[in-house]
């Protein structure tokens, strides 16, 4: 079957590999709607290692065409949601209550496509443990919206859940691509009492505001900790959510944040990025600040959880999606703009119509 991938570091296209086979608990889907992520142009320029020949992808809304002998709750014609995480949940630790399941085995081994095994840009692709994973898409959810829970809005929102966002809180969240629109967004269900916004954009700024962000802040208007501590009076801020930038930003949470607050990252630093971090801004270590960093939460509980804040109205997390493509073959289009970032790109969506 043929497939968009990393033919090596710095190098995509298409070719060709052989067809998954599902064991007694997976499921063989094919895509109906897929998007890429700054994650795929990431794993590409080797930000995670090299790697030759693999299929990117890990956001996908698909039909299941086979079905294990073990799985129970899927059948093939299904539509369903795919988590980019996928546990296996035979490992203690995923079924701990509390824990991330993203780390099954080892640190972010239940992201198994793309960093294990082929992703979904492909004709057909494998979801390990079916029914612990995979959510039916009910009639009443937009496809879009569907999509965003997969990774974008479950990454967001753990963020806020690592920020520990209560009720009041003034929250600072850097960066305002989708996975940062999405944490303005679960900022304000959790309570939040005002929220910053960091980003450039006017698109993206436009789209926080109407998530719920208070005001934006711009690099372009001076250096980002100094407006919002001027905002504040000099008061510094009770979380902040890191979900843009690079190194350096994690010392910018740290100055902004007060002590006994809360920083969340959620961003994909760089294998060759270093953190240094002066030990005045942690109070020379005893400011008792909270420090979280996670990956996207997967499996169907979280999904269905999710779900239920878009059948309720509670957020309409498709609205980042500004660039729209039809069919199998756009996925390199829509990936080559992923990786370029126009300046009014927010996210792209492909609807693979003819597979």
């Amino acid at each position: 079957m043929k497939g968009f991938g990393m033919i090596k570091v710095d190098e995509s296209g298409w070719f060709e590999v052989d067809e998954p086979v599902a064991g007694p608990l997976d499921a063989i889907c094919k895509p109906i709607a897929v998007a890429p992520c700054s994650s795929d142009t990431h794993f590409l320029h080797g930000g995670s290692g090299p790697a030759e020949n693999r299929i990117l992808g890990h956001e996908a809304i698909a039909e299941v065409l086979e079905v294990g002998e073990l799985v129970t709750k899927f059948k093939p014609g299904d539509k369903v949601i795919v988590p980019c995480t996928t546990p296996d949940w035979s490992e203690k630790g995923v079924q701990v209550k509390g824990g991330n399941n993203a780390h099954d085995i080892d640190t972010m081994t239940s992201f198994k496509f793309l960093a294990i095994k082929d992703g979904v840009f492909a004709e057909k692709f494998s979801v390990n443990y079916a029914d612990a994973n995979l959510v039916l898409l009910p009639d009443d959810v937009d496809v879009a919206d569907a999509l965003m829970i997969t990774d974008m809005m479950s990454t967001g929102f753990y963020g806020v859940e690592m920020a520990n966002v209560n009720f009041g809180d003034t929250v600072v969240v850097f960066g305002i691509g989708p996975v940062g629109l999405m944490a303005v967004a679960g900022a304000k269900l959790r309570g939040a009492g005002k929220i910053y916004a960091t980003g450039s954009r006017p698109n993206c700024a436009e789209l926080a505001l109407e998530y719920g962000a208070s005001e934006i802040i711009s690099y372009k208007n001076g250096n980002t900790v100094e407006q919002i501590l001027e905002k504040q009076n000099g008061e510094k801020v009770d979380c902040v959510i890191i979900a843009g930038g690079n190194s350096s930003t994690f010392n910018e949470a740290l100055q902004l944040v007060k002590s006994n607050g809360y920083i969340g990252t959620i961003n994909f630093y760089d294998i060759e990025d270093t953190f240094t971090v002066p030990t005045f801004l942690t109070g020379l270590g005893m400011a008792d600040i909270n420090i979280r960093g996670g990956f996207c939460p997967g499996g169907a509980l979280r999904a269905e959880k999710l779900l239920k804040l878009i059948q309720n109205d509670r957020i309409h997390p498709g609205k980042t999606f500004n660039y729209e493509f039809h069919g199998f073959e756009k996925i390199e289009e829509a990936f080559k703009l992923m990786d370029e970032k126009p300046k009014d790109l927010i996210k792209p969506i492909i609807y693979t119509d003819d597979i």
